[in-house]
C-alpha cells in the first residue's frame, strides 16, 4: 500500500518563466532542455532547414557588490509624474550644457554679464567690431550684478547695495561747484581744468580694457567708486566730466551751475529713493520708479529756488560777470506772438516770487525728465547736465 502510493504520487511541477532571463536559457541550452516558447511554422521550418541564424547566449556578470540594480528588489516606478520631473531635468541639464550663448555651462544674462563656474560674475564676450569688448549701449546703468569687483562682496550692503562711496563723491562734486562759485570763480576758468582731467581719465580707462592686468589693478584701488557694470565698460567719471564740461563750456553761467548741480543733487536723490522706495511705487520704466522721479523733482525745485532765489541775490557781483551774464533776471514774459494770440499785453510779465517759483517748478520738471529719459542708452551722468542745460536754456529763451 504504502509503496503503490509512493509510486503514484506525482513529481514536483518545475515553473518554467514565460520570459527566462538570459542566465536560464544558457542553462538550459547547457542540460539540452531549452526552453521555447511558441514557434509559427514558417519559423519552425526555418528552423529545419538552417537557414535561421541560432542567437548567442548573452553571459552576465554577477557582481552585485558594483551593480545597485541587482541589490535592489524592488522596480522602479512607472510614475508618469516622476518620469517627466526626470525628463525635464536631463533636458536642461542638456540644454545647458550645450547653449552656444553660454558661457562655463551657464547663460549669459541679460545685462551682458556672464557668469563663471564658480559661481562669480565673468567679464563679458567681446562684442564684434568692439576693441574694448562692450556695446556701446552697455554703459553703465543700475543696478549692478555682483561677484567682478572684490570690494563689492566684502561690503555688500555698503558699496554694491546703497553704493556709499559712489554717493558720496556725487554729491560733493555739487558743493564743490557751490565753492567755486561763491569765490567768484567764472565758468571760462573751470573747463580747462575739467579737460585736463579727462583726457588723461579716459586714456587709462581705454588702456585698461586691453591689459586685463592693468584692468584688475585699476579695479584693486578704484573698485569702491565703481559700479561693476563698469569692470568692463567706461567709468562713469568721464562722463561726469564730459557733461560738466558740455554745460559749463556752452551755457550761460547760472544756467550751467544750476545744470551740474541738478546732475549732483537730483540723480543722487532719484538713485536713493528709488531703491528704497521704488518697490511701492510704479515702474515708469526699467530702473526707473515714481518715487525716484518724484525725489528728483522736489530736489531739483528746492536746488534752482534755493540758488535763483537766495544764493545768487546775496554773493556778487564778481570780477568777470559782465563777460558770464545771467539768463534769468526774475522775469518771465510770454511771447509777443503769443500775448497777441490770447489778448494779453506784451508788457505782461511775472516777476518777483511768482517768476522763480515758475522757474523753480520748471527746473524741477526738467530734472525728473532728464533723469527718466533713456537717450540712445547713453549714460545718465552725461545727459542729465545737457538736458537740463538745454531744457532751462530753452525756457529762458522763450518766456526770460
Amino acid at each position: 500500500m504504502s509503496s503503490r502510493a509512493r509510486a503514484g504520487a506525482p513529481a514536483t511541477p518545475r515553473v518554467i518563466s514565460p520570459s527566462p532571463t538570459p542566465s536560464d536559457a544558457s542553462e538550459y541550452l547547457q542540460d539540452g532542455a531549452a526552453y521555447s516558447g511558441p514557434v509559427t511554422r514558417s519559423a519552425a521550418r526555418r528552423r529545419q532547414t538552417g537557414s535561421l541564424t541560432p542567437q548567442l547566449p548573452i553571459h552576465e556578470a554577477r557582481d552585485e557588490e558594483s551593480d545597485p540594480e541587482l541589490r535592489r528588489a524592488r522596480t522602479r516606478s512607472r510614475s508618469p509624474i516622476k518620469r517627466r520631473k526626470a525628463k525635464d531635468v536631463a533636458r536642461a541639464k542638456t540644454d545647458t550644457e550645450r547653449s552656444p550663448d553660454s558661457i562655463d555651462g551657464v547663460d549669459s544674462p541679460a545685462n551682458g554679464v556672464a557668469k563663471s563656474s564658480d559661481g562669480l560674475l565673468a567679464p563679458p564676450p567681446r562684442v564684434n567690431g568692439s576693441v574694448i569688448g562692450w556695446s556701446w549701449r552697455d554703459f553703465s546703468r543700475s543696478p549692478s550684478p555682483l561677484g567682478l569687483i572684490p570690494i563689492h562682496r566684502h561690503f555688500q550692503t555698503l558699496i554694491h547695495k546703497h553704493e556709499v562711496p559712489r554717493k558720496a563723491l556725487h554729491v560733493s562734486i555739487g558743493f564743490f561747484v557751490y565753492w567755486l562759485y561763491v569765490t567768484g570763480t567764472q565758468t571760462s576758468a573751470v573747463t580747462p581744468y575739467l579737460m585736463a582731467a579727462l583726457v588723461p581719465i579716459a586714456t587709462v580707462d581705454f588702456l585698461r580694457h586691453q591689459y586685463p592686468s592693468l584692468n584688475r589693478l585699476y579695479v584693486k584701488w578704484l573698485g569702491a567708486l565703481m559700479r561693476e557694470t563698469e569692470y568692463a565698460g567706461w567709468n562713469g567719471v568721464i562722463w561726469y566730466l564730459l557733461g560738466a564740461w558740455t554745460v559749463l563750456r556752452f551755457f550761460p553761467k547760472d544756467v550751467s551751475v544750476v545744470a551740474v548741480m541738478l546732475l549732483s543733487w537730483c540723480d543722487t536723490a532719484a538713485s536713493t529713493f528709488g531703491r528704497l522706495y521704488g518697490r511701492y511705487t510704479p515702474r515708469i520704466r526699467r530702473g526707473k520708479s515714481l518715487a525716484g522721479s518724484l525725489a528728483a523733482f522736489f530736489v531739483g525745485v528746492a536746488t534752482a529756488g534755493w540758488f535763483w532765489g537766495l544764493l545768487a541775490p546775496r554773493t556778487g557781483p564778481f570780477p568777470g560777470d559782465d563777460q558770464h551774464p545771467f539768463m534769468f533776471q526774475g522775469v518771465l514774459r510770454l511771447p509777443s506772438l503769443l500775448a497777441n494770440a490770447i489778448g494779453l499785453d506784451e508788457s505782461a510779465a511775472l516777476t518777483g516770487p511768482a517768476a522763480l517759483c515758475v522757474m523753480s517748478l520748471w527746473s524741477g520738471l526738467v530734472a525728473a525728465g532728464s533723469e527718466v529719459i533713456d537717450l540712445f542708452g547713453w549714460d545718465d551722468n552725461l545727459t542729465i547736465p545737457v538736458l537740463s542745460g538745454m531744457g532751462i536754456w530753452g525756457f529762458l529763451k522763450i518766456f526770460g
